[in-house]
């Protein structure tokens, strides 16, 4: 069995520590690997039609709505995570995508990044399987 607790070696203290950016990094990762098993489960294997179909959900104005739409569900210390992401300077922004939606779309990944670093794998799941249910491919 996978023993995840082996690579995430940081206390709750330390992640809090680290850059919102760096959350938001992990939160990427966390999340596509989310999004492909699920578009797996939904029978889509080849991986051209799994990068085409996984774009619906981790393009930056659909997570910025995800983001929208959980928001009055969030605890006080989860708003706090993605303030502290939304504010966090960013490298650039894509050319596809306006600097609000981006921003609250590296909120939203800062939110799912913390949540795995945290090893908060319950809520993590909650908020991840809402957004999954939003797209119907």
């Amino acid at each position: 069995m996978l023993n995840v607790d082996k690579y995430i070696g940081l206390s709750r203290r330390e992640v809090g520590l680290l850059s919102p950016i760096i959350w938001a990094y992990i939160g990427d990762a966390v999340y596509e690997m989310f999004v492909r098993s699920h578009l797996i489960t939904k029978g889509i294997v080849k991986p051209n039609q799994i990068h085409r179909a996984s774009i619906m959900y981790v393009k930056a104005s659909n997570q910025a709505q995800f983001l929208r739409e959980i928001e009055p569900i969030l605890t006080e210390e989860e708003l706090d995570i993605v303030r502290r992401t939304r504010n966090a300077k960013v490298g650039h922004v894509p050319k596809n995508a306006n600097l609000f939606d981006y921003k609250m779309a590296t909120a939203f990944e800062g939110l799912i990044g913390y949540l795995y670093l945290t090893r908060r794998y319950d809520r993590l799941d909650e908020i991840v399987d809402i957004t999954l249910n939003k797209i119907n491919v």
